[in-house]
């Protein structure tokens, strides 16, 4: 036969009410938890002392600080020097001169130098060399005078021949020579003919005649 327990002895009769009882205390310490607000004891200290420090400065009174003493402003010494030696010195002017009628004072007269001027040959000048009747005056002489060379009949050559002379002051062409030239004779030519033209009206520079240096082209066509 199995033993039958009392029922004093039966603890599960009463587990409803332990349970009841348990969530009553713990609902009680939850709501107490939220509603204790806890300080910390150095912070009430912390600011109990910064109010007293605050109190203590508004207790002192402002202090009045005095205003900088002005600059000392040295005054210049004056040092006495002692006078320089003077140095006497004796001069001698003699101031009696005697001029007499009979002396002569000459008188001095400057020449007048008259500025010499350099024999130079200017290529460009204010009134410039020209021959008489104009370019078309001279070309035309040249035409009329000038042979075309048969070696360069022959060969078929043509071409312009350039020409370098010096109006001199008297208007005679001077030192004519080719400077470019196309061979076989017309070089020498074009030389020949510059050198037999009349004399050119000479070029001027302030009024008076200098030299002038020309460039002339010669053209040599067959036909």
């Amino acid at each position: 036969m199995e033993p039958k327990k009392t029922e004093k002895a039966d603890l599960e009769r009463k587990t409803g009410l332990y349970f009841n009882v348990g969530l009553v205390v713990t609902m009680a310490v939850i709501v107490l938890a939220f509603d204790w607000r806890s300080y910390d004891r150095d912070d009430v200290v912390l600011q109990g002392q910064v109010t007293e420090i605050v109190e203590d400065l508004l207790d002192i009174p402002p202090t009045e600080q005095p205003p900088p003493p002005p600059p000392k402003i040295q005054q210049p010494e004056i040092i006495e020097v002692p006078d320089e030696e003077e140095i006497e010195e004796e001069i001698e002017v003699d101031l009696d001169i005697e001029i007499t009628e009979e002396e002569v004072i000459e008188e001095i007269v400057f020449e007048e130098v008259e500025e010499e001027v350099a024999d130079e040959i200017f290529t460009i000048v204010e009134d410039p060399a020209a021959p008489d009747g104009g370019l078309k005056a001279f070309y035309d002489y040249v035409a009329k005078k000038m042979k075309y060379p048969s070696q360069a009949r022959r060969m078929g050559i043509e071409g312009r021949v350039f020409v370098e002379f010096v109006v001199d002051k008297d208007g005679s062409l001077i030192n004519v020579k080719a400077i470019k030239g196309i061979g076989a004779g017309c070089d020498e030519e074009a030389v020949r003919v510059i050198k037999m033209h009349p004399k050119w009206k000479p070029g001027k520079q302030r009024g008076k005649a200098v030299k002038q240096k020309i460039v002339m082209p010669i053209n040599f066509q067959l036909g």
